[in-house]
């Protein structure tokens, strides 16, 4: 049975569940932020596969390349993980 009011799942309107989803989409447009620039200063030779598959994530397709990314926290995760081949500057302007 449903609740007088508009109000279905535990009490929360369809209103609140639609602000709920506005908050987190966020305000800033995609591709918006601070940018990294990243170089890979040593091969991914000999190194496990994922670390392999995170730099091709990355975009980097082979040794001394360098890409700009913006700085995420899914990128900033990525960039943890293969910490000890790359380096990471931020980029001016």
């Amino acid at each position: 049975m449903r609740k007088a009011g508009g109000e279905g799942r535990g009490g929360v309107s369809e209103a609140g569940r639609a602000r709920k989803v506005e908050e987190k989409k966020g305000s800033r447009p995609a591709g918006s932020g601070a940018r990294l620039r990243v170089k890979q200063v040593r091969s991914g030779i000999g190194h496990p596969a994922l670390h392999r598959r995170t730099l091709e994530a990355i975009g980097l397709k082979h040794h001394q390349d360098v890409v700009d990314v913006t700085d995420t926290p899914q990128m900033r995760g990525m960039l943890f993980q293969v910490r000890h081949l790359v380096a990471v500057t931020p980029v001016e302007g």
